[in-house]
């Protein structure tokens, strides 16, 4: 006995509940008309169908890690102003974020004064990772010695280090804003040494290298950090003055004008 569009609906209904997967119920109506229409076989029917699932259930992971990876702010690479940071390839930074340097644990470095773009790129960096299904956290480099510091108190260090290991990528923002205690800067060491060729690091200083040693208060420590971060990195040297500060001087501008033309 034949079964019916109605009885269909019902299966269908009853299967993508049991399969905890309504929005293949929502495609497979969608696209039926559209099927029967253009006389698709059943084959290209089903890969419709599924193909809209896939597209929505790697949305919503690309959502989830990116909400889980802890970014200040959501930037993205189409949001960067290129023509004010002279200093950023535009195909470079494209390139990467095809995130070939992942798969190759390597670690982007961006250098530059405040206020050059360098926690921008680094969180559109992250952000495109995390989209693509890269697991990322990030924090600045205080943020991460305070983490370390709690699980080395309670004796977890190698069990938090070993954890951070199974992110594809960390980004560590403004090293160097703070100088480091003796103690703070042999964490931050073992978390960089503990991804060494294993996972990745996006990490932005306002200092160039040759000043970490103020940092870590140690030259010997920094030269090993340097030495393990740059070994398979690309570092990027912005440049120029705060985007910020110029955007407030442009906004003030007419104002202060009109006030020199009062008076």
């Amino acid at each position: 006995m034949p079964t019916t569009a109605q009885e269909s609906a019902k299966d269908l209904e009853y299967y993508t509940r049991a399969l905890k997967a309504p929005r293949i119920r929502d495609a497979a109506a969608k696209l039926a008309e559209q099927a029967r229409a253009e006389a698709w076989t059943h084959e290209d029917y089903l890969a419709a169908v599924l193909a809209r699932e896939v597209a929505a259930r790697e949305a919503s992971g690309a959502n989830i890690r990116t909400r889980a990876a802890g970014f200040p702010a959501r930037k993205t690479l189409t949001d960067f102003n290129f023509d004010h940071q002279i200093a950023a390839d535009r195909g470079q930074i494209h390139r990467l974020a095809a995130g070939a340097y992942l798969a190759e644990a390597g670690n982007i470095v961006l250098l530059g004064p405040p206020g050059t773009g360098k926690t921008h790129l680094a969180t559109a960096l992250g952000i495109t990772a995390a989209e693509h299904g890269t697991r990322v956290l990030f924090d600045t480099a205080t943020g991460w010695v305070t983490r370390l510091s709690a699980a080395h108190a309670i004796g977890k260090l190698p069990t938090e280090l070993r954890r951070l290991r199974r992110y594809g990528l960390l980004v560590i923002d403004e090293v160097g804003y703070l100088p480091f205690e003796a103690e703070a800067a042999n964490l931050f060491f073992q978390l960089v040494a503990s991804r060494y060729e294993h996972a990745s690091i996006i990490l932005t200083s306002n200092l160039p290298f040759s000043r970490w040693g103020e940092v870590f208060g140690d030259q010997a420590v920094a030269a090993a950090m340097i030495d393990r971060i740059v070994h398979h990195a690309e570092v990027i040297t912005l440049k120029g003055a705060s985007y910020r500060l110029r955007h407030t001087e442009i906004e003030t501008l007419p104002s202060a004008t009109a006030e020199n033309q009062a008076h």
